[in-house]
């Protein structure tokens, strides 16, 4: 790995502290298992890239980290408390959990009759921000993900990129321990893509804790600590992108890049 591919990931220190752990995560809808008896971690500071077809669990394991789907079997750990254990949810705290634990969605679920700063105020003062200082980080975080010129914008006046570098903005307003993306490019033009991933690379060199679900496979390269392929619900094969992506070891991890083009 060279150039740009170097600047992320070999650039941040090693750390092993936990801030997701997961064991033996299982998820059925309709009586298809969607995850089955899943194992992973997420350390303090690190980039874990989650790869895989569609349908393959990625979305519901996200989902299930922040307990907005409830795992039918497994332990999920965020920040060294568990939230779900022998099949029943015993986090004491969701908004808590929720707080610790931003996620940004594909689809952006800005609401539609605020403007820009207004979304990035709102979850703030729903967790008992002062309306101040909530407003002066808010215009901070726009500024950060370079939609502060947008700030009385309302969603439908924001082309795609800038909603969805919004939506960052109030996933970062509530000071979360680990950030969660769920395919946040899915929906977005190429250089909506840009710049979004953008944003997302500088979010990587400050040391932000980070698991996302991507097809975006050359970025996942570039700042992935991690690379986890899922498929059929279950982690095929997981390691380093340069183990992953350059030299898989298993049959049907090599079938899913193959299809996906070259990861660089």
């Amino acid at each position: 790995m060279t150039g740009p591919a170097l600047t992320a990931a070999a650039a941040r220190p090693a750390r092993t502290e936990a801030v997701v752990r997961i064991e033996g995560l299982c998820k059925s809808f309709d009586g298809r298992l969607v995850l089955d008896h899943l194992d992973l971690e997420v350390g303090r500071g690190r980039i874990v890239s989650v790869i895989g077809q569609s349908g393959g669990g990625k979305s519901t394991l996200m989902r299930c980290v922040n307990l907005l789907e409830s795992p039918d079997r497994g332990t999920v750990e965020v920040a060294g408390e568990v939230v779900h254990s022998g099949g029943r949810t015993v986090c004491r705290d969701l908004p808590g959990l929720r707080r610790t634990v931003g996620m940004v969605f594909q689809r952006f679920h800005l609401f539609p009759h605020l403007t820009a700063v207004e979304n990035v105020v709102l979850a703030q003062r729903r967790a008992g921000v002062p309306e101040q200082e909530a407003l002066e980080r808010a215009v901070t975080l726009l500024r950060r993900v370079r939609v502060a010129h947008r700030a009385l914008a309302r969603p439908d006046q924001l082309s795609g990129g800038e909603q969805q570098r919004v939506a960052i903005a109030r996933a970062l307003a509530l000071r979360p321990e680990v950030l969660l993306f769920d395919e946040p490019t899915s929906s977005l033009d190429p250089e909506a893509t840009r710049e979004v991933l953008g944003v997302m690379r500088e979010l990587a060199a400050d040391g932000m804790t980070m698991l996302l679900v991507t097809h975006e496979l050359p970025f996942a390269r570039e700042v992935s600590d991690h690379v986890v392929f899922v498929d059929g619900g279950r982690i095929v094969e997981e390691g380093t992108p340069r183990d992953v992506l350059d030299r898989p070891a298993q049959s049907r991890t090599r079938e899913f890049l193959a299809a996906y083009g070259p990861a660089s």
